[in-house]
């Protein structure tokens, strides 16, 4: 018995995603509309210096409306390989580049109604190569020992989800 996706319709059509109504089989065979977000696959990137700091950078988040500290992140272009795009948003939120970019895994970040694989990085030897950011983007670059992370998250200061799961990933990695 499986779920089965017997049609999709677009409903919404945005600049960064579009909303699907999805009618679903269901293993008991009983049918089921969902929605669905299908967005583009995207990347985190946990720049770690070699003074043992973290960069994160701080920047007004719709959803929250608030200002959140996050790790650098972005969305896939059209094309664009996961590593490609870790490279370019690196250079784009903080004007570093990383020597040294490793993929430490990848996470599903709202997997109940949207598609969005997020791939994490890991960059290290930061080197300075900044581009230009994105023009909505209006982003504070904040470097933070990894001495004062855990806390930060412990306490409430760091709440965004794909930063909290890619430290997650990372941690042996940045406190060995």
């Amino acid at each position: 018995m499986a779920y089965q996706i017997l049609s999709r319709k677009i409903v919404f059509q945005g600049h960064a995603f579009k909303v699907e109504a999805l009618s679903v089989k269901l293993p008991d065979q009983r049918i089921r509309q969902y929605d669905l977000v299908n967005h583009h696959d995207s990347v985190t990137i946990i720049p770690f210096d070699n003074e043992g700091n973290i960069w994160f950078v701080s920047q007004f988040r719709m959803g929250s409306e608030s200002q959140l500290l996050e790790l650098p992140a972005g969305v896939m272009n059209d094309g664009e390989t996961a590593l490609d795009c870790a490279q370019r948003e690196i250079r784009e939120e903080t004007g570093m580049a990383a020597r040294d970019m490793q993929q430490i895994g990848s996470i599903y970040l709202a997997p109940g109604y949207s598609n969005e694989l997020n791939h994490i990085f890991l960059a290290r030897e930061l080197t300075p190569s900044p581009l230009d950011m994105d023009e909505d983007e209006f982003l504070t670059v904040k470097k933070i020992p990894i001495s004062e992370i855990k806390e930060m998250a412990m306490i409430g200061v760091l709440i965004d989800g794909k930063s909290l799961a890619a430290l997650f990933l990372a941690w042996s990695k940045l406190t060995e």
